[in-house]
Order: C-alpha cells, then sequence, then structure tokens
C-alpha cells in the first residue's frame, strides 16, 4: 500500500475535479492526490449541462439564488464568489462571455472546453485519476491508524484526507446515483430527503400542450400546497409533447415535487399575461367590445401571446376562437379570463432524475464547517457540491456552487496538519 500521504477525492465531476485542482495547488509536493470516480471518462454532466455548451455560472450569484441555510450559503459564496470563479476557469484557458440573461458561457461556447480545461490543469499539476474505480465504503481514521481505508471493487487505497464529491441522483447516466450518501450515512451523517429539482413536469392528456409543443411564452408561475402560496415566480415556458419545461417550469419543479412528494395537495397554475389579474384582464376583454366589436377573439388575444396557444386556451375555456369579441357572453368571458390568468396546470408527476438537472435535499449544512467544508462528525472528511443539502434555480448557480465548495475543500484539505 502506497505510504505516501494521500489526499482523495471521491468522485470526478465539477465539484470533484474543482476540489482536486485546489487541493493539488495548495498541498506540497510529498502529497499524493488521487481522485476516484467510477465511470469510463469524466465529466458527462459537464458536458449535457446547458445544452452542450455549460452555463458554467451567473454574472450575479446571492443566497437568494439558493434553497438551503442561507447562513451558510452566504459565507461560502463570499468566500469564492462568481467574479472569482471567472476569473479562475479563464487561468486555466476556460475563458467565458456573458449572455444578456446574465449567464456565464465559455468563449468556445462547448462544454468540451471547460471539462478539457479543467483536467488540462489536472494533468499539470500531477494529479493521479483512476477511472472504472467505483467506491463502496469508506473507514473512517481511528486513534491507531489515522487513514481512511476506501474500498472500491478491486482492492483498498488508504488516505489521510477524503473529500466527497459523489453528487446527488440526478442523471443517474451520468455516475450519479445517490451511494454516496448510504456511505456518508454510515459514517454518521443525517442525509435529509431528497428530490427531483430543475425537473421538467408531465400533464395530463386533456391539457392542450401537444398542440402548442416547441413554443416558449413569458407566464407566471404559482405553487400551492394544500392551498396555500409557496412559491410564485415568472420567467419563460416551454410547452412540450410532455407537458411543460423552460427556466420557469425548471425553477418551480422542486417546490411542486417536494410538496407532492409529501403528499401534500400540490398544485401549479399559470398566469399566462403576466403581470395581469382577473380585473384587468376582464376590463380589457370588456373594452374590446367596442373598439374591436368585429373582430374574432382568438385575433385579439393573439396580439398577446403566439397565435396558437391563443386558439388553444379560448378552446380550453369552452368557447368558440372564432367568436367576435363583440357576441362574447359574460360567462364565456369570465371562463376566458379564469383560462388566462389563473390557468390550472393538471401535472401528473416530473419527467425523473434521468431529465432532473440537480437534487434537493442531502446532507444538512449545519453537519459542515462552512470555512472548510469539513465534517463536524468526522474529522478529514470533507464533503462538496451537490451531496450538500443546498441547490440553486437554474442559470449557473448550481455549477457556482460547486467552484465554491471545491475552493474551500480543496484549499483546506491540502494545507499541511496544524
Amino acid at each position: 500500500m502506497n505510504q505516501t500521504p494521500t489526499i482523495a477525492i471521491i468522485g470526478g465531476g465539477a465539484a470533484g475535479l474543482a476540489t482536486a485542482i485546489f487541493a493539488a495547488q495548495s498541498a506540497n509536493k510529498s502529497r499524493r492526490i488521487l481522485l476516484l470516480d467510477g465511470a469510463k471518462t469524466l465529466g458527462a454532466k459537464i458536458l449535457v449541462s446547458g445544452g452542450g455548451r455549460c452555463n458554467v455560472t451567473h454574472d450575479a450569484v446571492i443566497p437568494e439564488d439558493f434553497n438551503g441555510s442561507r447562513t451558510v450559503i452566504r459565507n461560502i459564496l463570499a468566500a469564492f464568489p462568481a467574479s472569482a470563479a471567472v476569473d479562475w476557469l479563464a487561468s486555466l484557458g476556460g475563458e467565458l462571455k456573458r449572455e444578456e440573461t446574465g449567464k456565464l458561457f465559455p468563449v468556445a461556447n462547448t462544454a468540451r472546453a471547460v471539462l478539457s480545461a479543467l483536467l488540462h490543469r489536472c494533468t499539470e499539476l500531477g494529479i493521479e485519476i483512476l477511472l472504472n474505480t467505483r467506491v463502496t465504503a469508506i473507514s473512517a481514521s481511528t486513534e491507531s491508524d489515522p487513514h481512511f481505508k476506501i474500498q472500491h471493487e478491486t482492492g483498498i487505497i488508504s488516505a489521510t484526507r477524503v473529500i466527497m464529491a459523489t453528487g446527488g441522483r440526478s442523471l443517474p447516466r451520468s455516475g450519479s446515483d445517490g451511494q454516496g450518501w448510504e456511505i456518508a450515512h454510515k459514517l454518521g451523517h443525517t442525509i435529509t430527503p431528497t428530490y427531483a429539482a430543475l425537473v421538467p413536469l408531465v400533464l395530463a392528456d386533456k391539457m392542450f400542450h401537444a398542440s402548442v409543443s416547441g413554443i416558449a411564452m413569458d407566464v407566471q408561475l404559482q405553487t400551492f400546497a394544500n392551498n396555500r402560496l409557496i412559491d410564485r415566480r415568472r420567467g419563460s415556458l416551454l410547452w412540450t409533447h410532455f407537458g411543460i419545461s423552460g427556466p420557469v417550469v425548471m425553477d418551480a419543479s422542486r417546490h411542486w415535487v417536494i410538496a407532492h412528494e409529501s403528499n401534500a395537495q400540490a398544485r401549479i397554475e399559470c398566469n399566462l399575461l403576466p403581470g395581469e389579474n382577473f380585473e384587468t384582464i376582464e376590463k380589457w376583454l370588456v373594452d374590446l367590445a367596442t373598439t374591436r366589436a368585429k373582430s374574432s377573439i382568438a385575433s385579439a388575444i393573439a396580439d398577446r401571446m403566439p397565435e396558437r396557444v391563443a386558439k388553444a386556451i379560448i378552446s380550453h375555456a369552452d368557447v368558440d376562437p372564432a367568436t367576435i369579441c363583440g357576441q362574447l357572453s359574460r360567462a364565456g368571458r369570465r371562463q376566458l379570463v379564469a383560462s388566462l390568468t389563473s390557468l390550472p396546470l393538471p401535472i401528473l408527476n416530473h419527467r425523473g432524475w434521468n431529465y432532473a438537472e440537480v437534487t434537493a435535499g442531502g446532507i444538512p449544512l449545519d453537519e459542515i464547517n462552512y470555512r472548510t467544508m469539513e465534517s463536524r462528525k468526522i474529522p478529514s472528511l470533507y464533503l462538496v457540491g451537490e451531496m450538500l443539502d443546498c441547490d440553486g434555480r437554474i442559470g449557473g448557480f448550481n455549477f457556482q456552487w460547486a467552484w465554491a465548495t471545491g475552493h474551500l475543500a480543496g484549499k483546506a484539505a491540502g494545507a499541511p496538519p496544524p
């Protein structure tokens, strides 16, 4: 068994690679930096993120962009803000560009550029990478033996410090299956309930989504649990053949999923005319009876949303799209207004872990030292990334969490013992 003091990073995703790099930069040359991953190649989740372009962070990142203990999140982000991540990635050859939404992507416009920059830096630093090495158990160090014993499918590795970066359950085909939580739990950590987050939602066939598939539009979503409003947000919704997706749906999904899987009565209502309410839209339709008396209600509403959606929502409200504005009945008008401003979305379920971009839940943040990411339960064990009970909204925030936690854990694990 190699007797060189070893820092072992379990998991080679974004958080694991960042941790390895920062550990190697902080450690003296006698330290062996070892990264283990069960996959044949690294970076599957990096490569598929952002539609293959990798939205690596956002130009403005604040604690309110995340779900979790805000005090802990604030301190972690402050130690490695988005500006630091931009400079760090640029130093690796991964220069970024800002898009109108504030999202930051590699100038090369491909996720491969980000992964290549990370792997190249690992090679420069002499980080050893063991692929096809799935860790199955970890034994903590003891007074008589200050080494962790890392059990994998073909042997045992000894390490003085261990960083767990095994991810959550999202995109299991990339290697994230939640097994890291089982290992952490056996070591003494708590695991809060876990849920799919940033995941598309499936609608019942009675909805009109299939007929308007491919259309994106600005909407406001309100999520309720047992009739209590738990989330409200505005953004772009994408109608699909199976239901709904798009940024606003992905962000709202965690709230619906958690409520639904906690056996609450979960529902989402959609305002197709965000910024308006029942009263303002009813007044608008009443006015149309005078100003556009001979126009069809479909043509009038199509002035404010895509025509196919306008016709679909009118029909969904049991109104004939060919009805002229001057002949729309009061009952039909009020039913149409309700559908436009508070459309119930008949959600059957989320689309599954294979389509979820991140996991909600995990190891509570109060079980780690937020200055170093070291476990408060197991000395010299560090926890980073998606393993922790923290998930960000869509737009590069979860990558920023990976970089920030990896930075803290890598520097702390690589530092010489006190």
